[in-house]
């Protein structure tokens, strides 16, 4: 089975890669693990160069947490598996999140997207939620996984 794995390091994204270890068996399942960073957003500032300094700053500050992330879940896959550890590789993906994921579930020929839910309810979904946007238009089947409610503490 070939799961894909995306990651943006949150408790959420753990607790979805904890379910999925979970029910998988390592000899039979192959992991892609990825995650997507977007290009900050340009801001209107009257110095130039500054600009650009600090854009640059801001993308690779995006990019190493989006790395984090990856070598994050990577490590608790292994872990899991102690001395069994599955085939893994991974992915750093530039641009929206739901549609990256997507379109590399597709390249890559996944049987399953595993994502973390943060669990904001309407308003999340509302202003755009990327497990929301990858279980609709996903090419395979999803697994969302959510932290228990007993772990969850309200902010």
């Amino acid at each position: 089975m070939k799961i894909l794995i995306a990651t943006d390091g949150s408790d959420f994204s753990g607790a979805a890669i904890g379910e999925c270890l979970n029910i998988v068996e390592p000899a039979s399942t192959v992991f892609r693990v990825v995650s997507a960073w977007e290009t900050p957003p340009e801001l209107a500032v009257t110095t130039y160069d500054l600009a650009l300094e600090y854009y640059k700053q801001a993308e690779d500050a995006v990019r190493a947490q989006a790395q984090a992330a990856i070598d994050s879940a990577e490590k608790q896959i292994k872990d899991h598996f102690a001395g069994n550890a599955p085939s893994i590789t991974t992915a750093l993906l530039s641009g929206p999140p739901d549609k990256v994921i997507i379109e590399e579930a597709k390249n890559w020929g996944a049987d399953l997207i595993v994502v973390g839910s943060h669990g904001r309810g309407f308003w999340g979904r509302l202003l755009g939620s990327v497990s929301t946007g990858v279980l609709h238009h996903a090419p395979c089947s999803v697994l969302v996984g959510r932290r228990r409610a007993e772990d969850q503490e309200i902010k």
